[in-house]
Parts: structure tokens; C-alpha cells; sequence
């Protein structure tokens, strides 16, 4: 048993027996395959922006990989979550429920269409929107109008709903999936955080009308910058990639354009890290299920905490590590990140909630007791998949 010292002092020893005492940043990537092959393939064929084969190659695997019809590449995930709402109908003053425990790109997609977040409540079960809460938030505040499910409150009409699987926890997504069937309310998936993830054995990004994945730099593969859009619909699928290239017509030399289009493709060099990345994810879910496991042996000494376990029934690429403080150590989160830190372990609280950020503060919203409590308590720890080969007893 360890000595009676303090709870940070606890927690710092603890990560040092998983990861080593040397400086360990939050999450980096790991390029140990083909990806300086296919850059310089790009390089030496001069196919470096949106048009090269690796683009294609890259879609097609992300496609079989999750199981999705159609996969559309990408500048980066904030690009991929606006064009998703924008194919699920999202416009002009349109209302859509987003987690207030999320990051900001989720709900600036939301106003890049012109539409309102709406922010609602998550469950410490998943840290995902609590089901439950929210169908009986929209009983209360909404009624259903020619089809449509309308805010009682505001007049307008509730489009979708974004559920977030939140550092690769998938949510509750059948029973999500339930209560937006009732109210008539379509489903698009931030999985920017879940690539690997699956319930049931079925791939996050795969249960709404469309979905957005992000291969950002920290996520679990990276393309440098990149995002990706999933759907089953072929016909969605040909209109991403219509919005996602300027809306640009099929011509062998003529400039036209038939709507206002996006300049979002991801480009080929981008596309080919991708490619190489996508090759090692096996591997690198591996690693960070071994290093969940000797997070979790490490941390079940330490009392009043715990350490975030994939749902029932689910599972988690665990992209970043998390730990949850019980509500009476909340107080010493910051004491922790302090001292974490200054030994060298960047660790980080989650992000501030959206209904605190100032250009959302006078927004639509439930109650948001869960979330308020978990944003006291949450610390995510070093996550980076090759960790397991660091400090290994």
C-alpha cells in the first residue's frame, strides 16, 4: 500500500508507474509505417492538394474500416460536422441539441449553418446526452407541429441532435436514437474522438443520417489536419463531396458552380499519412486498451477516484485516458494539474462547458446538473498509444 500522503502526490505516483518519469506530453501521434513512402510517392508525382489517389484510397478504407457506405475526406472535423449538418437539413434559425460537456467545434458547426445550439445534459455513465433527461426535457419544452418537433419556448423548429462520444465513450446511442424517432429529430454524430469505437459490435459514425471523424494531430490516427464524413445514403454521400469541392461542375475546363460550395477536400499529401496511419489503428487500439488496463491497475489504490471504463456493452478506443474525482476531492482538481504538471505530465481538465463560453451564454438550455458536476471532476491523463512501451515493469 502506498503511504498516507496527498491525493495529488498520489495520482503524480501513480502516472510515473505507468509511463515513466521522464516529461510525457497529452497525447502525440506515432509515425512508424509507410507514411514517409507515400509522402515522398506524392512528392515525386506532384500530387500534393485535393486530387491524387490516396484521397480516394484513404475514403475507401475509412469506409470498410467503421462499416459506413460512403466516407468523404476532409480539411479537418470542424468542416466534416458542418457539411453533416448541413445534409441533415440543418438551416437558417434552426435549432440543434448539443452536449454542453463537448468541445467548441461542435457547436460552431452548429452556427457555421446558421442554426442555434441548444445545449443539453450528459450522464456520468457514458459522459454522453443522457437519454432519459433529454426525452423528458423535450415532453416538457417541445410539441410536435406538421412533423416537426418545435421548441415551445423560442417557435423554432428542433432539427437534429449531436451526440458527442466523448473521449471515444460511445453514448447511449440506441436509446438516442429512440427519442429523436419520437420527436421526429434527426441524428448526426460527432465521433471525432471515436475512430475504433463500437457498440455492439457496430462502428460509431455509422447509427445517424451522417457523422463527422477528426484525424486532427492528437486524435488516434492523424493526417496532420483532416476530418472525415460517414453516411449510408449514396445520395448524401455525392452531395458532400458536390459542397465539399466548391460546388464545383463536372467539366473538363469550365469554372462553374451551381451553389455556394465549400473549399473542404482533404489533399492528397494529408490523405496519404492517412493512408499509412489507418494501416497501424489496429495496433495503436491495442496499446491504448493495455495502457486503460495498467492506468487502472495503478489507480485502484488510490481512493476517490476512478478511472473511466467503456459502457456496457461497448467499445472504447480510449483515446484519452480520464479520470473522474469523486464530488469530495472536486476541490483539488486544479492542486492535481498543478502537480502533474510541474513533474512534467500534462494532464488537463475537459473542456470549459459551451453555456459558459461568452458567445454562447444566452442560448437555449436544459438543466445541467450532470454536466456542471463532471466538469469539476474530470482530469484527462498522458494518452499516446506508444505509452505502453514507456515504464514497463
Amino acid at each position: 500500500m502506498r503511504a498516507e500522503t496527498t491525493l495529488a502526490s498520489q495520482i503524480v505516483e501513480a502516472i510515473q508507474v505507468v509511463v515513466g518519469k521522464n516529461p510525457v506530453v497529452l497525447h502525440e501521434p506515432r509515425f512508424a509505417g509507410n507514411e514517409l513512402l507515400y509522402l515522398k510517392e506524392c512528392l515525386d508525382t506532384t500530387y500534393v492538394s485535393s486530387v491524387g489517389k490516396f484521397v480516394e484510397h484513404f475514403e475507401v478504407e475509412l469506409a470498410a474500416y467503421t462499416g459506413a457506405k460512403h466516407a468523404v475526406a476532409v480539411i479537418n472535423g470542424t468542416a466534416a460536422l458542418h457539411i453533416a449538418l448541413k445534409l441533415a437539413g440543418v438551416g437558417l434559425d434552426d435549432e440543434v441539441l448539443v452536449p454542453s460537456l463537448t468541445f467548441v467545434a461542435t457547436a460552431n458547426a452548429v452556427t457555421y449553418c446558421g442554426a442555434i445550439p441548444h445545449f443539453v445534459d450528459c450522464e456520468e455513465r457514458t459522459l454522453g446526452i443522457d437519454p432519459q433527461a433529454l426525452h423528458d426535457y423535450l415532453l416538457d419544452e417541445s410539441e410536435i407541429r406538421n412533423g416537426q418537433c418545435v421548441n415551445r419556448n423560442t417557435g423554432r423548429v428542433i432539427r437534429a441532435v449531436v451526440p458527442v462520444h466523448t473521449f471515444g465513450h460511445p453514448v447511449d446511442i440506441d436509446r438516442l436514437l429512440s427519442v429523436a424517432q419520437d420527436f421526429h429529430i434527426a441524428v448526426v454524430e460527432d465521433a471525432a474522438e471515436s475512430l475504433g469505437s463500437t457498440v455492439s459490435g457496430r462502428h460509431t459514425g455509422t447509427f445517424g443520417v451522417t457523422a463527422a471523424l477528426s484525424f486532427n494531430g492528437n486524435k488516434t490516427i492523424t493526417t496532420g489536419g483532416g476530418g472525415a464524413i460517414l453516411t449510408n445514403d449514396p445520395e448524401l454521400s455525392r452531395r458532400a463531396k458536390h459542397l465539399t469541392t466548391t460546388a464545383k461542375m463536372r467539366h473538363r475546363w469550365e469554372y462553374s458552380h451551381d451553389e455556394i460550395g465549400y473549399n473542404y477536400r482533404m489533399p492528397n499529401i494529408n490523405a496519404a499519412i492517412g493512408c499509412a496511419q489507418l494501416e497501424q489503428l489496429p495496433s495503436f487500439l491495442e496499446a491504448k486498451r493495455r495502457l486503460f488496463q495498467r492506468y487502472q491497475t495503478e489507480f485502484a489504490e488510490v481512493k476517490k477516484l476512478r478511472i473511466v471504463v467503456e459502457p456496457e456493452g461497448c467499445r472504447s478506443n480510449y483515446w484519452l485516458q480520464t479520470l473522474l474525482l469523486d464530488e469530495s476531492v472536486a476541490s483539488q482538481r486544479d492542486t492535481i494539474l498543478d502537480s502533474t504538471n510541474d513533474m512534467g505530465l500534462v494532464t488537463r481538465p475537459t473542456w470549459t462547458l459551451m453555456h459558459r463560453l461568452v458567445p454562447y451564454r444566452k442560448y437555449p438550455r436544459m438543466e445541467l446538473s450532470v454536466a456542471e458536476s463532471l466538469v469539476r471532476r474530470l482530469i484527462n491523463l498522458p494518452s499516446s498509444a506508444h505509452l505502453t512501451m514507456v515504464g514497463a515493469s
